[in-house]
Parts: C-alpha cells; structure tokens; sequence
C-alpha cells in the first residue's frame, strides 16, 4: 500500500471502535451500553454474574469445576494436572477480564493520558501464582483446592516461563507494567508474541546446549485474540514524489511487500487496585496464506515460501544476528512490532475522538498527541519508532515537518541501558535502505536539520557534527540508534546513579551539552509482589507481624523493620526462614543435579546473564583457590576450620558468544571435580543450575545468604538481581558498579561487602594495564590459573579452557609490555578480572568471618531488608509518571 493510499485509507475507513471495545465486544464494534428491551431477571444476571467474577471459596471452587468440564471438556477422573492448570487460570482470568473492561471504559471515559511502554522483551515469568496474589484470591484458592484433595502448588508447576526475554532488560519490562497497574496509571505494554521464546538450557558434558523454547506448546490460556485489530506492516519497495491535492509534494512509499499483525492481549493486574492494564503483543502472519495458482499448478513448497518467510517474523527471540539474513531478520522485527503498536495507539488515539471523518479535528486531535501519548523506549530496539511515527505524521496524515517533529519528540522518551559499545545497535545504510527506504530518507532529514543544529551551536568545531552525526561513515556506513533516540526524545534517562552520570560523560557528552535538560536518572526497581511476597510469603509474614502491612504497598515502610535488627527472636526466625528455603533448594539440586548439598552452609550465589564484564569468572577462580586451601589445610592442625560453602550459579550465554560459553563449561568442569573430592566433602560444592529462568529465580533468590554482584566497575547499568536478592535478606558483595553503589548508601557501609577498583580506577589505569603483573604478584591467582593451564580440570583435553586464559594473559606479553588495542581495550584482561582478584578474595575472607557470627549476620540481613524499599519498581514509575511522562492514575 503507497502513503496516499494509507491516508485515504485512514480518512475513508468507518470509525474504528475504541480500544475498549476490544474488552467489551469480540466482533470489533462498540458493544452497546443501553439496557436490552428483553432483560433476563435481575436474579439470573446475579447467577451469572457470580460464576464469573466470585471471590468466595464456593464461586471458586464451582468456576473451577466448571471450565474443567465444559471448557477443557474433561471430568476430574480424566483430567490431567495441565488441565487443571487451564481450568484455574480461565477461573483467575474471568475475575480478571470484569476488572479489565472496567479499567478500559474508566481510561476511556476520562480521555486519560496513556504509557505506551515498547520493548522488544517482556520476561514475565510464570502468571498464574502472580494474578492469584494480586487479584486477592490466592489464599482463598489454595483452601478449595486443599479441600478437593488438590495441591495449588502442583498446579503452578505446570505453568511454562513465558520466556520473551534474555534477562534484566525484558524482567524490568515485566515489573514495570505490574507497578503501572498496582499504581492505576493508564499503561499499555507493546512488544512481540515470539513463537520461541529465550531457549531452554540443556548441560552436556559441562556444555550449553541450546533447545527450543516452547512456551506455546500447550496453549496460553492468559492470552486473548484480537484479529479485529490487525495492522499491515509494508517492507521493501521504494519511494516516489508526487502532488498531492494541493499541489504539495508528497512521498510515496511503493510496491511494497506485507505482513500482518496480530494483536494478542494478555491482561496485568493491580495488587490492591482495580485496575487491570494490557500488554499487547503481535504476532505475524502473513498477508495472503499462499498463491493458489502455484499451488495448483503442484509447486506447494514454491506456494507457502512467502508465508513461512513472513511468519518468522515472530519466530524467535533474537535471532543469531552473525549473518546478514540474520541482520535483516532482527530488523524486520523490530520495525514489525514498533509499526504495529503506533499504528495502534493512533488509532486509539482518533477513534476515542471520533474524529476520522473531519479533517480540521482529525488534524486538531493530532496535534494533542502528546498531551495523550507518551511513548517509552525500552532502548534502542524501538527506535525505529521516530522515523515511523513522522511517516505517519508527515506522509499519512498530512502535517508539515515542523509540526510533526514537534509532536513526536514531544510524545518519545528513551531509555538507555548499556555502556558497552557492542550493545549500542547501528544499522547499515544499505540495509536499512533495502528494507525501509522511506525511513532511510526521514532519518536523513532529521539528520540534515541536526546537523544544522550542532553547526549553529559549535561554527568553530567541524569535527563535531562528526562524532554526532546520526550515520556513521566508518567502518561502513551506518545509523547509531543511540543518537536516533537521542535525538528524537524529549527525555533519555539511565538506570542509576552512575550509568547516568556515565552517559552524559563517555557515551553521550556531547549531547548532554547540547540538550542539558533531557538528561535525567531514574533508577530501576523491581515489584516486591513477585520478589518478596509471593516468592518469600514466610518473611513477608514476619514482617508484617512486626511493623504491620502498609509496607506491601509502600515498601519505604520496611524501613520500620530497623528497630528490630538487634532482636534475638527475629534473628532466629530469620535463619528458620533461610533454612526452609534453602533445604527446598537442596532438594531441588538434589533432584536436578545429582549433588547433595549442606543447607546449613553459605548459599553463595550469583545468577545472572553470562557475559564477561559480569566476571563469573572471578567467582570461579576464587573457588578454583578455595578448593586448593581446603585440601592443603586438610592436614594442618589447629588450623580454623573453612566454613562450609555451597556456590550456586544459574546462567545463559547467548548461543554465538564462544567464550561465554566456555566459562560455563568451566563451572561446571570445577564443579565436577570438587563435588567429587571426598577430602573436601561439605566444605565446599560447586552447582551450575541448568536453564535460569523466572520460576528458579524464585527458587534461588529466598535460599541467597550471599549475592555476587562483582561486575567490572563502570559497566553495568543498574542490575535488578541485586535489589531482589538484598530485599529478601542476602548480603552483596560487589564493586561499585550500577545500583549497588545507592544499594550500598541505604543499607549502609557496614551491611555491604565492597571490593574493587572503582570506574574512574579503571578508567585510569586502563591505557597501561599489563595484566601480566597481577599474576606474578598474586600467589593465589598464580597457582588457580596453572592448575587450570595444566589441564587438571580436563583431563580429556588438557587444552580447553586455554582460550580463556589467553584472554586474560595473551601469549607474547609477558616481558611486561602494556598498552591498549586500536578500539582502547587492554591487550589482556579486558575486564580486570585478575586486577580485582586480590581484593575479592580477601573481601570473601571477610565474608567467611562474618558468616561465623550469626548475630552479626541476622543483624545485617535485617538492615539490608530494612533499607531495600528505594528498590521498588513502584517508585520507579512514580518517577518516570511525575518527571518525564506528566501522567496521573486513573483508579478504577
């Protein structure tokens, strides 16, 4: 379809319904409000109504028992725990879907200025528990299923991870939009219904292998259709000038391909309110099933290519970008979901007007976009979504270029989360022109008139408007989404305080001089619904007991929690509580790993996202030194005892980063080993916990005495990980990297484990960095890393594991030469693993002698729990509400 036809399209279409409409009626019009002239009786429509929307254990009970025969068709002598999975979800949804029509016709009602949140990941985890709670029906759900010889708990086991993210960028998402709706903030989520989904970990022979995910396999029973809603999504072509009716230019963009997309809503509920706000994801599919003609003619392969090209789409999550198709294919869905969801929200947007078929207010209505819209980008994944927006504004409907770049810069907020400069995504021109030529000429333009700007701003400088052009000339030519985004936004914000401080030093300087005022912070949160109260309901009990509930919906209150650290009885329920959770662990590796471990140790954990920067490989080599001085003082007498440690890891390395991978097979090759040494016995366990995911996080973090947070100072953005693990009562050992160093300014000093350079350290030392010196002066170090050389470690091919000490010390450098690479990275040890080694171990000492005292270890953790309530995502969207959106709550 060419641009003209889509605004004859958009002037002549009928009104679409509101978006409301979707809750309220199936057939895509507005379902109508007036009472029917042939009303049921009053008691009738009560019966009815009770069966979907009781909270009482009777209403439960009988929703259940009703859709496990007549919706899953199965009586309870035939049905099968996934069916009963299904059957209490659809019970769980129907209570939701009455709120969520409600909250829908509320925003509508009131014109309310909505969050449009897109993000290329929504790591939601498992729902049912999650809705349960917050809809307020999770005790009362429990006792009916007890009363039916049924355990809730092994229901919730047969719910999959909805895995549609990678890791902390695609958690916060999740948490962000359950804080939106405890908060009653208009809020719609918007992002891609990928087939696979973040893939299933496997462990052979100490290797990652990837499976697929598949999430949808057997249906997701919280997701609802909405085919009435379908957009078009143009690809390739080209573009042409014509004369509009006016005698204006205008361009067209033709002889395009297409695909659809489908809506499909999934419905997030408010803890404590009744709000119920949507996350629309889309699917593809394609726009014609396949040619007939070719079909006909036998060729069925040639028939359905164009269906199944378009459909992989939304195959997969991150797809392996190494080849170009795969380039392109990560492109394509970026711009499918971006298109899809402005499209949407526009639509929204004139359709709760009604304006469509009157110019001047179709106009009019535009215009008060931003006083109605505030779009968020999730990082650079969606910012496609500023050239799109201004084809809309400019090719679609019609607006001058001024006009439409005020309103959309008025409209975008972006959100960077990386410093690393892999992670900031630039296309190639030739690509982008391939694929969307129309939105290569409006990023152009903006470019142009940017560059004008920086001109005017700097005539003394002509490098600059270099280094800040939005198209890289070299090594090829290519658009920095970063500086799109920056550009196009009125607000772009970091994670934490020193991410954001960061930006606006190392990777945005210059246009933090230039737009001083669109740079803010706002530190991430994470919801305590799902990361305390729910995953820690024994702590949340004991809490409440001492300072009352107020905390569950302001967890500033926990602060109240402080006046008990000091007390002997919550000391003692405190570790009854570490105890019960960690021997469920325990018997959860015991089952899953084959390893038998002492829940009365140290649960010394780390789980996050493998990459070198967060240096899982520290943590291992400290082991590697751990288990050496285990065995060595094994025959020294009168010597004091190692506390008994049980090092816990939960990982992913994506498929194509070889040297992440091969830090995991190194866990696990020390894991074998040591778990295996009779001479070490409980002193010591080495466990990779296969296929980390939301549902064992909630496993490990409640079991977590010590929380591994040691990434190289400087790179990580924030971290989320750290506040769930502090919030339930684990100690952080960790650098001044992200959000432990606000984590570490509440909790207090004396509560946190520090070590390590800071950023600024290793900023300085970075030019002359010989990696080479901290070997020679550690003997710790030294004698961990030939252990490893020799191949005691594997045995099979003494050779493994070479490459990565080749990393941290490149043959060739040992005479002692230092100095950087062309791209400013040391020529060893990129991430100052063995720069930091001393100070980790000797922090861990400090660790191990605190261990040895219980009360100065209760009183701790209470502190941490204590001054943790910053860390709500609840007040991270206030902020991101009052400071960068200028939305208010709507409360249904």
């Amino acid at each position: 379809m060419s641009g003209s036809d889509e605004a004859s399209a958009a002037a002549q279409r009928p009104s679409p319904p509101s978006p409301e409409a979707d809750l309220v009626s199936g057939n895509g019009t507005q379902a109508v409000q007036a009472p029917s002239t042939t009303s049921l009786p009053p008691s009738i429509v009560i019966e009815v109504e009770d069966d979907r929307t009781s909270m009482l254990p009777e209403g439960i009970r009988h929703a259940f028992i009703d859709h496990l025969r007549y919706t899953i068709g199965k009586d309870d002598r035939h049905a099968t725990p996934h069916d009963r999975f299904l059957a209490l979800s659809l019970t769980a949804r129907d209570r939701m879907t009455a709120r969520w029509i409600r909250t829908q016709e509320a925003y509508r009602a009131d014109d309310a200025k909505r969050v449009y949140y897109l993000s290329a990941e929504f790591l939601l985890g498992r729902a049912l528990r999650n809705n349960l709670f917050n809809l307020g029906m999770l005790d009362q759900t429990e006792t009916v299923l007890r009363q039916m010889g049924l355990a809730l708990g092994d229901i919730l086991e047969q719910e999959r991870d909805a895995g549609l993210g990678n890791g902390g960028l695609g958690r916060l998402a999740a948490c962000y939009l359950d804080s939106m709706a405890t908060l009653s903030i208009p809020g719609y989520g918007y992002g891609i219904r990928y087939e696979f989904g973040i893939f299933d970990q496997v462990i052979r022979n100490g290797a990652q292998i990837e499976r697929p995910e598949e999430w949808l396999r057997m249906g997701n029973p919280w997701e609802v259709p909405r085919p009435e809603y379908t957009q078009h999504v143009h690809f390739y072509g080209h573009t042409e000038t014509v004369q509009n009716g006016d005698g204006q230019p205008r361009v067209r963009w033709v002889e395009t391909t297409s695909v659809l997309g489908v809506p499909y809503d999934m419905p997030i509920a408010g803890f404590g309110s009744g709000n119920v706000n949507t996350l629309r994801l889309w699917g593809a599919r394609a726009s014609e099933e396949f040619d007939l003609s070719v079909f006909n003619a036998g060729d069925y392969e040639r028939a359905v290519f164009d269906k199944n090209a378009s459909e992989s789409i939304s195959k997969v999550l991150y797809p392996n970008d190494l080849l170009i198709v795969g380039k392109e294919l990560r492109l394509k869905q970026q711009y499918f979901f971006v298109a899809c969801s402005i499209a949407d929200l526009l639509r929204r947007h004139l359709a709760d007007a009604g304006v469509q078929q009157d110019r001047v207010a179709l106009l009019a209505r535009l215009r008060a976009l931003p006083d109605k819209a505030a779009i968020q980008l999730n990082d650079t994944h969606p910012a496609i979504a500023i050239p799109e927006l201004m084809r809309l504004l400019v090719d679609v409907y019609g607006l001058p270029w001024d006009e439409a770049w005020e309103i959309t810069t008025a409209c975008i907020a972006y959100t960077n989360h990386t410093l690393l400069p892999e992670a900031l995504e630039h296309w190639s021109v030739e690509l982008l022109g391939r694929l969307l030529p129309r939105h290569l000429q409006i990023i152009y333009e903006i470019n142009h008139r940017f560059l004008r700007q920086v001109w005017t701003a700097s005539p003394t400088d002509p490098g600059r408007m270099e280094r800040m052009s939005l198209i890289q000339e070299r090594p090829y030519k290519s658009v920095r989404m970063a500086y799109l985004a920056t550009v196009g936004s009125h607000s772009v914000n970091g994670v934490a305080a020193l991410h954001s401080q960061l930006l606006k030093q190392s990777l945005l300087p210059e246009f933090a001089q230039l737009y001083p005022e669109r740079f803010t912070n706002i530190t991430n949160g994470v919801t305590p619904r799902r990361w305390l109260m729910q995953c820690n309901p024994s702590l949340s009990r004991v809490i409440s007991r001492r300072i009352g509930t107020s905390w569950q919906r302001d967890l500033e209150q926990l602060s109240k929690l402080a006046e008990f650290a000091d007390d002997p009885s919550l000391h003692s329920e405190f570790f009854a509580i570490k105890l019960e959770h960690k021997r469920a662990l325990s018997a959860y590796i015991r089952q899953h790993n084959h390893v038998s471990v002492d829940p009365t140790g140290l649960f010394d954990v780390q789980i996050k996202r493998l990459h070198e920067y967060k240096r899982q490989l520290l943590n291992v080599l400290h082991l590697i030194v751990l288990y050496q001085q285990i065995k060595a003082g094994a025959n020294e007498k009168g010597s004091l005892p190692p506390i008994r440690r049980v090092a816990l890891f939960g990982a992913k390395a994506a498929p194509g980063y070889t040297r992440a991978k091969l830090i995991i097979r190194l866990i696990n090759a020390v894991a074998d080993v040591v778990n295996r040494d009779r001479h070490v016995a409980d002193a010591l366990k080495v466990v990779f916990l296969a296929n980390y995911r939301v549902s064992l996080a909630e496993r490990m973090i409640p079991a977590a005495d010590l929380s591994e947070q040691i990434s190289t100072a400087g790179l990580e953005a924030s971290g989320t990980g750290n506040m769930k693990l502090s919030m339930n009562g684990a100690l952080t050992i960790g650098t001044l990297d992200g959000a432990n160093i606000e984590i570490r300014e509440r909790v207090g000093a004396d509560n946190f484990f520090l070590f390590g350079l800071t950023a600024d350290q290793v900023t300085a030392r970075r030019p002359h960095y010989n990696p080479w010196d901290s070997y020679r002066q550690s003997p710790m170090l030294r004698s961990a890393i030939d252990l490893i050389r020799s191949g005691f470690f594997s045995y099979d091919d003494p050779a493994r594991f070479h490459p990565l000490l080749d990393a941290l010390l490149p043959p060739g450098t040992e005479a002692g030469i230092a100095g950087v690479t062309h791209a400013g990275q040391p020529l060893g040890d990129e991430f100052f693993v063995l720069a930091d080694f001393d100070a980790y171990a000797a922090c861990q000492a400090r660790v191990a002698e605190t261990w040895r005292e219980p009360s100065r270890w209760a009183r701790m953790a209470i502190l941490n729990i204590a001054h943790v309530g910053h860390f709500s995502s609840d007040r991270s969207i206030r902020e991101y509400a009052d400071r960068i959106w200028r939305v208010r709550s709507v409360p249904v």
